[in-house]
């Protein structure tokens, strides 16, 4: 059965996704950003987050049975020298859309977490109940998001649950990700020398996994946890992840030193077991499929 869904951030590298899986499949879709986009079905809407009577406006126009929440400032490098307007974009304009889902009375929100909100982890495989402990503004907000949705279920009724994602990577990718850069620095013939960081850990996940993953949690008939961990089942270093890069494109000239990456979380391999038992979660997309997706599309930019 179609249903009409609300996507915030679509024109973002995860809510471009969601955007076309949920078109595939035949589903309406009210698509904002804080910038207008596209035409047709995939028109994007312009709507700050922040703007709490044009997110009312929109609802009231088109009513939605489900909203998937991608708009915020992405990742702990976006924003930085501006936290101010990472609590206001990405707590506030969280707390405005749970309101449309509260006010609306919306079926599900899906809201995007991050796994910065963990910030360094126990050893070991780590579970959801692992303790919360950002070391940044960013991994803050989205842990302050989280805890939010969660109070609107407990006390509001909204059914609201958040995924934590991990080190999300595509073509369309617009702000920094190393893994595009090896890539497109290669197809350009622009050799890639960093001086640390090639023993950094780093947890994949393709964007359209990610994408598929949100809209699992949107169709779940029911929810076990009220967050999820969600990568693309792959663990290892940035030098491992270079090498990768390496065999799909034999002519990269990638030099990475070792050591960590400065101002990074240490974290140990994330267990996505809960995302696969109550989603229905199943990472599709490999690192090496990724990688060669990216420098297919990006030949063709």
């Amino acid at each position: 059965m179609s249903r009409t869904i609300l996507v915030t951030g679509a024109a973002g590298l995860i809510g471009r996704a969601v955007v076309e899986q949920l078109l595939a499949r035949g589903d309406e879709v009210v698509a904002i950003d804080r910038a207008a986009s596209g035409s047709g079905r995939s028109a994007v809407r312009d709507c700050d987050l922040r703007d709490s009577h044009r997110l009312h406006a929109i609802a009231a126009a088109t009513p939605f049975d489900g909203i998937i929440h991608c708009g915020a400032h992405s990742g702990p490098m976006v924003a930085r020298d501006n936290p101010y307007d990472l609590v206001q974009v990405n707590v506030v304009g969280t707390a405005n859309v749970l309101e449309i889902a509260r006010i609306w009375r919306v079926r599900r929100l899906v809201n995007c977490s991050s796994v910065s909100a963990y910030g360094d982890t126990p050893s070991g495989l780590v579970t959801e109940e692992a303790p919360l402990r950002p070391s940044t503004v960013y991994g803050a907000t989205k842990l302050a998001a989280e805890k939010i949705a969660t109070a609107y279920w407990q006390e509001h009724g909204v059914d609201a649950v958040s995924l934590r994602l991990a080190w999300v990577y595509g073509p369309n990718r617009t702000t920094f990700c190393l893994l595009r850069q090896m890539v497109a620095d290669t197809l350009v013939g622009r050799p890639v020398r960093l001086a640390t960081g090639g023993d950094a850990m780093r947890q994949y996940i393709h964007a359209d996994d990610a994408a598929a993953a949100l809209i699992d949690a949107l169709d779940a008939e029911k929810l076990g946890q009220r967050a999820y961990t969600v990568t693309g089942d792959d663990f290892r270093t940035v030098t491992e992840a270079a090498a990768l890069v390496r065999s799909v494109l034999p002519e990269a000239d990638i030099e990475i030193g070792p050591g960590p990456e400065p101002g990074d979380d240490v974290q140990h391999r994330f267990d996505i077991s809960a995302a696969r038992r109550d989603l229905g979660y199943e990472p599709a997309v490999t690192l090496e499929q990724g990688i060669r997706d990216m420098a297919d599309r990006l030949r063709g930019a």
